[in-house]
């Protein structure tokens, strides 16, 4: 069984709830118009994917604080990003197969009883509104981002179609490089808790400059 839909991007602040469900996944990063796959399988994300289809399609992406770690509740960054389900098929195997927009970033501001296995959380979303305005593509340092991309790519042996990447928008592209780059999760989540796109933009370029220098230059560097 399948269905694929495209509902509408939330676009008043008003329409933010004040709780959501939270998915801890280490490494899986969900930025602001990002748009990220999801393999649904454990009992207990399958009944999140399941209410938040009835409720407002809206689960937030959080990243454990404690690395990997068998914890069944896991310690948690307090700041995650909510994404809206906008596809969803139920495999032959009874697996969820999703795709998430993200919407906007907020703060947790206390955890709420568990339900049906998953975790839920109280949000406040007043720091991070300006998410929900896709009005501005900021302004990059484009060359810079594509001499850095270059290196980093044939350093992480990653092929890409660089007239596909030179068209792309520059939220789009700083979005999209943030989550697929092989990034640690404290570097994912320094990402995503950037102030804005043109900071986030600056910190990948910083992040994937530091990826590709050797490792002489990085201590040396270090000392300075």
């Amino acid at each position: 069984m399948s269905a694929s839909t495209e509902p509408p991007v939330i676009m008043s602040s008003s329409a933010l709830p004040s709780s959501l469900p939270i998915f801890p996944l280490s490494g899986a990063l969900l930025l602001p118009r990002g748009r990220l796959p999801l393999n649904i399988f454990e009992p207990r994300y399958l009944a999140m994917v399941e209410d938040a289809l009835g409720s407002g399609r809206l689960i937030g992406m959080v990243q454990p604080s404690g690395g990997e770690n068998a914890e069944l509740l896991p310690p948690v960054y307090q700041i995650g990003c909510a994404g809206r389900i906008t596809s969803f098929t139920e495999t032959e195997d009874g697996r969820f197969l999703i795709n998430l927009l993200g919407l906007c970033r907020f703060r947790i501001t206390e955890e709420l009883p568990v339900e049906r296995g998953y975790r839920r959380a109280k949000a406040d979303w007043e720091k991070f509104l300006g998410d929900l305005d896709q009005s501005a593509d900021p302004d990059i340092d484009r060359d810079r981002l594509m001499q850095v991309l270059r290196g980093y790519f044939k350093l992480q042996s990653i092929t890409a179609d660089w007239n596909a990447v030179q068209s792309t928008p520059n939220d789009t592209l700083i979005s999209s490089l943030a989550m697929i780059c092989p990034l640690a999760a404290n570097e994912k989540q320094a990402l995503l808790e950037a102030p804005d796109l043109h900071e986030r933009a600056e910190l990948l370029m910083a992040l994937l400059e530091m990826a590709t220098m050797p490792q002489a230059e990085i201590e040396t560097a270090a000392k300075h």
